[in-house]
């Protein structure tokens, strides 16, 4: 047997001795760029030699390797480092579990906490492959991580073993008992997550049928195989369930959500006499059906297991989100509705007598108010948008314990009535925007004469006419003081009527929409011989005040005062 196994372990490496492999250790975690860089030579001969069996732990080292260098020369930019990076520690988590899983995968979190690998290095690989990719930061500080972890799991083992220790490669009669161990120990879980799923399933099923009996609702005629024998005493019965829901919570929620239990059938409901015909909008629990539960919900009406069932319930109705007007999703909404509403200490009962208020306690869940995360179920509202999400946001939004201000409410509600395509009561959208007012230039103008006009309404017309024409040598004031001010300049001010609201900033009448005209390099100078001339003057076109240049055989001649001319007639748009 001890031959066996050191023959097992002998095996042909690639470096050339262990001096070799020593100085390649040593160039590898360096901080000169240089000398990493020959160590990665070296491995690329490794590499050679190895052909496709390189150690991968060389194989990562190098690649983490490579992207410090990298990084330290400053050629690559930042976005590029990141994705180098990513590639390197996706490699490096893959390769490095990929040796421990089974015939049956297993989570790369607990993979890697059996090598001892950092769990937040298992998320770094996630954010690189399904979310937003982590910063540059995040990127060196995984790599220097895993540079750690590689010298300390493989390289210094080498050295203290020896090159004879494979470090890759575990002995195959632990990694099958450790596969073995795991197998029967997911096996036993499940063997007793089964029996408590019967075991629920039971109780609740010897529950209904108390129930049918105790509301007469059974028929004599229905074949008793479908129904387990019922428990003799019903406080023994619901006792039994409360254990259960200390033991296993989830998975008894998980059973009553299930079609038959909180969800009933349409037989189940003709059984009892219920009405089915309510409103999707503003769902709420037939009461004969509300009363059969009772008895269980009373009994399993602690904060935490009703907090559980309600995010269970909108967790159910978000796998609903497609299916609107779905039975099933009518019922989970209807629920909701129900331990809230029990919740709620806001509605008042005037004029009720000590009988009346008995009896309506008498059917619900709970009496006194519970601490309830409301932020958690606002977002699980949010996040199962249904026909009925207006009304139960509407009171969730109105029982919490530090109510969220007024306008963010109403806008709440306004979008998640948007989204689902439903009406608000508290909620007008078309008499909301009819008094939101128009902001717009001619509105300003026109409040602003008619505020004049209510102000002073016993001004007569000779006053307004004397008032516009006031204006109007103000405004010619101010275009003559414009005009003063470019006096000796070659832009003049354009006195001319130009509608400039059908002009964007930056363009003037007359320009091209072609972008090319304003560039530079688009224009080539042109001497005045190359010009083309036209054989018909035509003085329409030419500059006021301007002469027509003198035509000569050497072509058109220009003086020095045709140029001031020209330049005194240009108009500023």
């Amino acid at each position: 047997m001890k031959k066996r196994v050191s023959e097992k372990k002998r095996h042909v490496v690639a470096w050339v001795n262990k001096a070799e492999w020593d100085q390649v250790l040593e160039y590898l975690y360096s901080k000169d760029s240089s000398l990493q860089r020959h160590a990665l030579h070296r491995i690329s001969a490794w590499k050679c030699r190895y052909t496709s069996s390189c150690p991968v732990a060389v194989d990562c080292t190098a690649d983490l390797v490579r992207c410090q260098a990298l990084d330290r020369s400053g050629q690559l930019e930042g976005d590029d480092l990141v994705l180098l990076y990513g590639a390197a520690l996706v490699r490096f988590v893959n390769l490095i579990t990929e040796r421990q899983q089974g015939k049956t995968a297993r989570p790369l979190r607990r993979l890697a906490g059996n090598l001892n690998i950092p769990e937040w290095v298992v998320d770094l690989r996630h954010d690189f492959t399904h979310r937003k990719l982590p910063t540059l930061k995040w990127c060196r500080k995984g790599c220097n991580v895993v540079l750690e972890w590689l010298q300390h799991e493989y390289w210094s083992r080498q050295l203290g073993g020896g090159p004879s220790e494979d470090w890759e490669s575990q002995s195959n009669g632990e990694d099958d008992e450790t596969d073995l161990r795991r197998q029967e120990d997911e096996l036993i879980a499940r063997q007793k997550e089964m029996e408590a799923y019967k075991n629920a399933r039971k109780l609740l099923i010897s529950f209904e049928k108390e129930q049918y009996q105790a509301f007469d609702g059974l028929p004599e005629d229905r074949e008793k195989s479908l129904w387990p024998a019922p428990f003799a005493d019903m406080s023994w019965l619901l006792g039994e369930i409360k254990q259960l829901a200390l033991e296993s919570s989830d998975l008894l929620i998980e059973v009553l959500l299930e079609d038959g239990f909180l969800v009933p059938t349409v037989e189940q409901l003709q059984t009892l006499g219920c009405d089915t015909s309510a409103s999707p909008t503003e769902p709420r629990l037939p009461q004969t059906f509300l009363r059969f539960w009772l008895p269980l919900l009373k009994m399993l009406n602690s904060p935490a297991i009703v907090h559980l069932l309600l995010e269970k319930l909108f967790v159910e109705l978000k796998l609903l989100a497609k299916e609107q007007k779905d039975h099933r999703a009518f019922y989970l909404s209807a629920w909701i509705s129900e331990f809230v509403f029990c919740n709620s200490n806001k509605f008042e009962y005037h004029f009720e007598t000590k009988g009346q208020k008995k009896d309506r306690m008498k059917d619900r869940i709970f009496v006194n108010r519970i601490q309830l995360r409301w932020q958690q179920l606002l977002s699980a509202c949010l996040d199962a948008p249904c026909i009925s999400t207006p009304h139960l946001l509407q009171l969730i939004l109105d029982d919490m314990e530090h109510p969220l201000p007024l306008e963010t409410r109403q806008r709440l509600l306004q979008l998640c009535s948007i989204y689902t395509q439903t009406a608000h009561s508290n909620f007008d959208p078309s008499q909301e925007q009819k008094q939101q007012p128009i902001y717009t230039l001619e509105s300003l103008h026109e409040k602003l004469q008619r505020s004049r006009h209510h102000s002073q309404p016993w001004r007569s017309r000779a006053d307004s006419e004397r008032s516009e024409s006031s204006q109007e040598n103000k405004s010619a004031d101010a275009w003559a003081e414009r005009a003063k001010l470019l006096r000796g300049s070659p832009w003049q001010v354009c006195a001319d009527k130009v509608l400039w609201k059908n002009y964007p900033l930056g363009k003037v009448p007359g320009q091209s929409d072609d972008p090319s005209c304003l560039m530079l390099e688009n224009y080539s100078t042109m001497t005045v011989f190359d010009q083309p001339v036209e054989l018909e003057t035509n003085t329409a076109r030419s500059a006021p005040g301007v002469s027509a240049p003198v035509r000569t055989a050497d072509g058109l001649l220009w003086n020095h005062s045709d140029v001031n001319k020209l330049k005194s007639g240009l108009q500023l748009f």
